[in-house]
């Protein structure tokens, strides 16, 4: 399996090359040259198999440069970690499937992605004798689990920007609590658009890039993606094991990752009915399959801060196949972005989006409200996030269809939300209780390109 930008300026590489790579050097965003296919045959051979195993049958045709025993023997280390003994788990809650994606160690769904992507790092770079500098940027979870995946690991060095003030209590604890050598924690003055800019930007420096090793760890990276597409396979078995039923996916959206994840397991022949795409106020994602309105916005703070985005980073690569592959295609549309603050779509393009995907937004009174209710009906505790998705299913799927809805994240993990909806508040996991009292470090920094750089080359030499 090769891999090429969705701007097409670079040479088909390696799964090895696109990992280390992150964001392609012609500032696109690396994906396979094709997608295994899964027929009904081999879906069903997989019905029995543990999470460990399925997570190898689904990544491992994508991997062409790792040996299968090491790849299982990475793949196992990673879900080690997680306190569930099927990783992530699915239960029904009245008529509702929750995909729980919170049972790793930071309690929120990046962790699936992550000590995945933390192993391999230090499985390539061992091999090549290699140091990394990670530059990323969170709007919450993403930071605490990138950081919880790499802490201590040989040859990498972690750098996390996360927009101060604009993360929970907890996320931010989480990754401010961990004093390791190797992690710097940055709270930028500015929202997390700015962070994900400078990421970008540095990316985009290519001799800045070189001469310091750079790689990514948010949602740009491969690797991550393709973690996440195994869940999807692992879900739609668990719904279907009394029989055949159209299974729909409920998809709390941010960075457009997660259920991109899901539109490539869709890609590879998982037989998804829809895609529903779920927003808060941050909402372009939503206007765009609605309304063809694909144009820039403020951010608005909300109850459900990691979706408090306006620009999601992997809406490239879906792009990159609603243009049929074309990278010119690609490229033109983000010079249209720059210049003019949004992106057109044709009729056809709009159609062929609307058979893929469908849309709802939910504000912060009715992602409060189905925190209420749902607790009401069936004593289950959503988090905020994965409550924009429950509100989105029930408004928008029908009953007939298997609703599989995200859980992104444990209610703990948003406690003073959770306590303003049902007033009390949710269980703390010992996991987040031990985070009280605990020393931190953290450097604050204005959005300033320049005073990022200065700050990773003082720590890096």
């Amino acid at each position: 399996m090769r891999y090429i930008s969705t701007r097409g300026g670079i040479q088909p590489i390696t799964f090895k090359d696109a990992v280390m790579m992150g964001l392609a050097t012609d500032g696109g965003l690396l994906l396979p040259e094709s997608y295994p296919r899964v027929t009904g045959e081999l879906l069903e051979s997989w019905r029995g198999l543990t999470y460990r195993q399925l997570a190898f049958e689904v990544i491992s045709p994508f991997v062409g440069d790792i040996p299968s025993k090491t790849l299982k023997e990475l793949i196992d280390r990673s879900y080690a970690t997680f306190t569930h003994p099927e990783v992530t788990p699915v239960v029904k809650q009245d008529g509702i499937y929750i995909l729980e994606l919170f049972h790793g160690v930071t309690l929120a769904f990046k962790d699936v992605a992550l000590q995945f992507l933390g192993n391999l790092f230090e499985h390539i770079l061992q091999e090549r004798g290699e140091h990394l500098n990670i530059v990323g940027a969170t709007s919450g979870d993403t930071g605490s689990a990138a950081i919880h995946g790499v802490r201590g690991k040989k040859g990498i060095t972690i750098f996390i920007m996360h927009p101060k003030g604009k993360t929970s209590a907890v996320q931010a604890l989480q990754m401010t609590t961990v004093t390791d050598e190797n992690v710097h924690n940055i709270a930028v003055h500015g929202t997390f658009d700015d962070c994900q800019d400078m990421v970008k930007a540095l990316f985009n420096d290519l001799s800045f890039k070189e001469t310091y090793a750079l790689g990514a760890v948010n949602s740009i990276n491969w690797a991550r993606v393709l973690a996440q597409v195994v869940y999807y396979f692992w879900a739609w078995l668990r719904v279907t094991d009394s029989g055949p039923t159209p299974v729909s996916f409920s998809v709390p959206t941010g960075n457009f990752g997660d259920i991109f994840a899901g539109y490539v397991a869709k890609r590879m022949g998982l037989p998804v009915d829809k895609l529903l795409l779920a927003t808060n106020e941050n909402n372009i994602l939503t206007r765009f399959i609605n309304e063809g309105d694909y144009s820039l916005s403020g951010v608005v703070a909300t109850v459900s801060p990691s979706m408090d985005i306006q620009v999601a980073s992997n809406f490239e690569r879906y792009l990159f196949h609603l243009y049929k592959e074309d990278p010119f295609k690609v490229r033109s549309a983000f010079a249209e972005l720059r210049e003019k603050g949004r992106i057109s779509f044709s009729e056809d393009e709009m159609r062929r989006v609307r058979a893929e995907f469908c849309s709802a937004s939910v504000n912060q009174d009715q992602t409060l409200e189905t925190i209420v209710s749902f607790y009401r009906e069936t004593g289950y505790l959503l988090d905020p996030h994965t409550a924009v998705g429950v509100c989105a299913a029930r408004e928008l799927l029908p009953d007939h269809v298997a609703r599989i809805c995200l859980a992104t994240a444990h209610p703990a993990k948003f406690g003073e939300v959770v306590e303003k909806a049902i007033g009390s508040q949710s269980p703390v996991p010992p996991s987040i209780a031990s985070l009280a009292g605990m020393p931190t470090r953290c450097d604050e920094m204005d959005a300033d390109l320049n005073k990022l750089r200065d700050f990773i080359t003082s720590r890096v030499g």
